[in-house]
């Protein structure tokens, strides 16, 4: 890294990328040769968490490093759209934008749509994207200059020419890119004939890679899975991850060609997981069974493959090549960690909630607490109105619904990292003791935090 100059930070951050979906995932199908490219040249976050897992409150939560309660942003943002993330709150793009950087957002925002909560009055000198979740993968129409225009072209080429031309007008001195892909976010307002939910329309560049695929179903083997409904969801899928890597992949060729890749952190994320056939549903937190005598019930969930999340650093002077981070770092450990990257002090007054892990990469970080709380509130006419809390440890995990329209849930990660046999009814001593002990910390953790269903704990 160049010495005595602040390094350039470009903050990738996909739509409903599952842990699973990428060459270092578990899934044999996935294509992404220049996200493991970004691999090969930097740092895996094994276990990597969004705070809710769903898209807008996980977003909220990394931009402020607080809990979605805090935020009040709780649930996807969409019906209410004076709902947003307050200016109240410090963000660590508006920090490093006051502290000189020059600052672009490029693509989904997803945290309110109404002037008072724009990008710009959060952080971003420059913002070309949309305010809201909806999208499509074709000839999106994008706010550009506060007007909305149609472009023509597939929407990740499209927004990562805009992050391009910005690296190009602003090379010479710090800056912060935040690209944030739609994909692979199955479209909206577009369907298959028998109207099901599709990824299409899809470059050839990427469908044709996996157009003939008999793709490999997870967890095949549960009851009434709909096979050939996963396997169609799966191939679209899998090309629209395609679609954000081979996008990587230009970004990353620009870095080397302006010779800027030495003095840029490069993050490459997600905003929540998904599932697709796993635990017998797809979707993220607001999941939906895909089972042929369930067609899209709902599934309000915590699964790790909701809320864990393909994370890739690549941080020239700070990782090592081709390594993997076993430690547990939540999306709130951003805020403090890329502001010290940047050289700065103090942010610790805006009541942040994360930590800063930059010391796990070399070892110089000898104490992390590995323990994990998320929260996910649903609004009351979302699905089963559910108050979801998780506390997870990395060998046990409890998920409780604080109004009881699903059940609880208790899981042995050691023995059973899929989450397919809940204990929570189990009266064995020691796995009573477990479920005892996670609960007490989830109510430690909601006193802390001034949870607003702490009053529902029994």
């Amino acid at each position: 890294m160049t010495e005595n100059k602040r390094p350039n930070i470009i903050f990738i951050m996909s739509d409903d990328h599952g842990p699973w979906a990428f060459g270092r995932g578990s899934n044999p199908d996935a294509k992404t040769p220049n996200l493991d490219r970004l691999a090969d040249t930097g740092c895996v976050m094994d276990n990597y968490f969004a705070m809710s897992p769903v898209c807008s409150p996980a977003r909220a939560c990394l931009l402020t490093s607080r809990y979605s309660t805090e935020t009040g942003i709780t649930d996807f943002l969409g019906k209410d759209p004076q709902i947003g993330l307050s200016t109240d709150f410090m963000t660590w793009p508006r920090l490093l934008n006051q502290s000189g950087y020059t600052t672009g957002l490029f693509g989904k925002w997803h945290v309110g749509e109404i002037d008072e909560h724009h990008p710009t009055r959060h952080g971003y000198d420059e913002f070309k994207g949309w305010r809201g979740g909806a999208g499509i993968s074709k000839d999106p129409v994008v706010e550009i200059d506060g007007r909305d225009q149609k472009v023509e072209g597939y929407t990740p080429d499209i927004i990562t020419d805009y992050a391009l031309d910005f690296v190009d007008r602003n090379k010479s001195e710090p800056f912060l890119v935040s690209l944030h892909y739609w994909a692979p976010h199955a479209n909206q307002g577009v369907t298959t004939e028998d109207g099901d939910r599709t990824w299409h329309p899809l470059s050839p560049q990427d469908w044709d890679l996996f157009k003939d695929l008999d793709p490999v179903v997870p967890h095949a083997d549960y009851p009434n899975l709909n096979i050939p409904r996963v396997k169609r969801m799966l191939r679209e899928y899998l090309a629209a991850v395609h679609s954000i890597d081979r996008n990587v992949g230009r970004l990353l060729d620009k870095l080397d060609s302006e010779g800027l890749s030495d003095n840029t952190i490069i993050v490459y994320t997600s905003d929540n997981g998904y599932n697709l056939g796993h635990n017998g549903i797809w979707h993220k937190g607001n999941g939906w069974w895909i089972l042929t005598n369930n067609h899209d019930g709902y599934r309000p969930n915590i699964y790790d493959n909701s809320l864990r999340l393909p994370a890739i650093v690549r941080w020239p002077g700070r990782t090592k090549a081709g390594s993997n981070l076993k430690h547990v770092v939540s999306s709130m450990d951003w805020f403090p960690t890329l502001c010290r990257a940047a050289g700065l002090d103090g942010f610790e007054q805006y009541g942040i909630r994360g930590r800063d892990f930059s010391g796990l990469f070399d070892g110089s970080q000898n104490r992390w607490d590995e323990q994990l709380f998320a929260q996910y509130r649903f609004w009351d006419w979302n699905q089963t109105g559910a108050s979801l809390r998780m506390m997870r440890t990395p060998q046990w995990k409890l998920v409780r619904d604080m109004r009881k329209t699903v059940p609880d849930e208790l899981y042995y990660l050691v023995e059973d990292p899929s989450e397919r046999h809940n204990l929570i009814d189990v009266s064995e001593s020691q796995v009573i003791k477990h479920r005892e002990a996670l609960n007490s910390l989830m109510r430690e953790y909601m006193q802390k935090i001034d949870d607003p269903d702490l009053h529902l704990m029994d």
